[in-house]
């Protein structure tokens, strides 16, 4: 049984900072590309970072970048989503998300993911 199961959110003023940890079983981590997404009240999931399978290339959404950085630990099956800087307008639920072994599909799109996490509440505060 795959689980990905995401932690860390929570309730932060405007310019602090949080670490999401997704921890995943049930799959060969080691051998998927991963990706956090968000979604807001109101509003479409969008793409937020992703990391390849053996974390030597990252991507992330302008809107984060310079302030939120993936990584990933093989050897614990985690991946994590450090946040600094936040703003009011990162307020979502964050998911992450194991890409499919034979997808062509761009790191952006949902489409590129077959499992995903139940999500973890983000809240900033201004």
């Amino acid at each position: 049984q795959v689980q990905l199961v995401e932690s860390g959110g929570g309730l932060v003023q405007a310019g602090g900072s949080l670490r999401l940890s997704c921890a995943v079983s049930g799959l060969t981590f080691s051998r998927r590309d991963m990706a956090w997404f968000r979604q807001a009240p109101g509003k479409e999931r969008e793409f937020v970072a992703a990391v390849t399978w053996n974390g030597g290339t990252t991507y992330s959404t302008d809107s984060v970048t310079g302030r939120f950085t993936i990584s990933r630990d093989n050897a614990k099956n985690t991946v994590y989503l450090q946040m600094n800087s936040l703003k009011p307008e990162d307020t979502a639920v964050y998911y992450c998300a194991a890409a499919d072994l034979f997808s062509s599909s761009s790191f952006g799109s949902p489409r590129k993911y077959d499992y995903w996490g139940q999500g973890t509440q983000v809240t900033v505060s201004s």
